[in-house]
């Protein structure tokens, strides 16, 4: 492998990581983008499965949809929108009583703008990465961060140990790369030695993240019980969410597909008992029968699905933020940037937002050098 010092690394392919690639690419960076998970996405992945009777499904599993107040983001979802990347989720939203068994604040479609991926949340994330300068390295992990002082560079080890090249800079997308959760999943150091950057230590020692289990369900028949396509859950200990998957724009109408989110009571009740260890079938199976027992108990005529399996998000969603005013972490003499909607706001115009910081940062200091 090529470990001349041209390029930029983008650990993880989230939004922000992604967002942050296009941007140093378009302003002329060579940058190297690695992703230890099979593709892009990061929690606006979308998960793929395949019934008994062999019918494919796909859900987003992750993050249902995203809303723009920013005006460079909406300038940039304007810009997905022209592309065909993005398109507005015209429905009925509301929410949902579960003591009562009734909805209410019933939201007329069109009120708030909710923008969804088409033709799922991941092609954002898959066409950012794909574009001009950006070269993948989609299942490759980084296992280790190590700063050159004599040669001014950072050199990335691979988990599996392979030398993954030395750069001139590097953005860390991924809250992990610092968190001690990294070694409780692994069972390896953090890659990145917070002793590397101290100034940066405190803020990142160990962000606080909200846990969750999403649901999915595939229904031969449309739930015409439910008047709306995506509900908060109040006065639920199980569910805080549910949401019809097949009712976004650019989605087969072949089934109806729904996705529920657990509240983090619940999935902190599950994760107590089982660790962050990779969990067992029958866990995750014991999960899905409690998840859809709560959502049949709402009243509302669920009928029996032909598909439902469980997933477990350890750590997807940040409960803080640590960087608002810089909207990134920045570290100037080793050109690193940490970003991440950790550093923002907790959702997904949080982590574009970074994402454009850290790109800024690093394209103004390369073009110094």
């Amino acid at each position: 492998m090529n470990t001349v010092a041209t390029k930029v690394a983008v650990v993880g392919s989230g939004i922000s990581g992604s967002v942050c690639a296009s941007s140093l690419a378009r302003n002329g960076v060579s940058v190297t983008l690695f992703e230890s998970a099979r593709g892009p996405g990061g929690r606006m992945s979308q998960r793929r499965e395949v019934s008994e009777d062999g019918k494919e499904l796909v859900f987003d599993h992750g993050a249902p949809f995203f809303t723009v107040s920013n005006a460079e983001v909406l300038g940039l979802v304007r810009e997905w929108e022209s592309r065909g990347l993005v398109a507005e989720w015209k429905q009925n939203f509301g929410s949902f009583d579960c003591s009562s068994n009734k909805i209410f604040n019933m939201e007329q479609e069109g009120l708030t703008k909710r923008y969804v991926g088409v033709p799922g949340m991941n092609a954002i994330c898959r066409a950012l990465c794909q574009e001009p300068g950006v070269e993948r390295k989609f299942g490759v992990g980084v296992g280790r961060m190590e700063w050159l002082e004599s040669e001014n560079l950072w050199s990335l080890t691979g988990l599996d140990g392979q030398n993954l090249g030395h750069f001139q800079g590097v953005v860390a997308s991924d809250k992990n790369i610092v968190s001690p959760r990294f070694t409780n999943v692994t069972g390896r150091p953090p890659p990145l030695d917070l002793n590397l950057v101290p100034e940066l230590a405190a803020k990142l020692q160990d962000i606080p993240v909200i846990p969750c289990f999403a649901l999915m369900l595939a229904f031969a028949e449309p739930l015409s019980a439910i008047p709306i396509k995506g509900f908060t859950m109040i006065n639920s200990e199980v569910l805080s969410w549910a949401h019809c998957d097949s009712s976004k724009p650019g989605r087969s109408a072949a089934s109806e597909r729904w996705v529920l989110h657990s509240t983090m009571e619940y999935a902190n009740s599950v994760i107590a008992q089982t660790g962050l260890q990779k969990l067992s079938e029958a866990t995750l199976k014991k999960v899905a029968e409690e998840l859809f027992h709560e959502f049949q108990s709402t009243g509302l005529s669920i009928s029996q699905p032909f598909f439902k399996k469980a997933h477990r998000w350890g750590s997807a969603f940040p409960a803080t933020s640590i960087a608002k005013e810089e909207k990134c972490l920045w570290e100037k003499n080793k050109r690193l940037a940490i970003a991440g909607d950790f550093c923002v706001s907790p959702n997904i115009e949080g982590a574009i937002v970074s994402g454009i910081a850290a790109a800024s940062k690093l394209t103004e200091m390369l073009s110094c050098l």
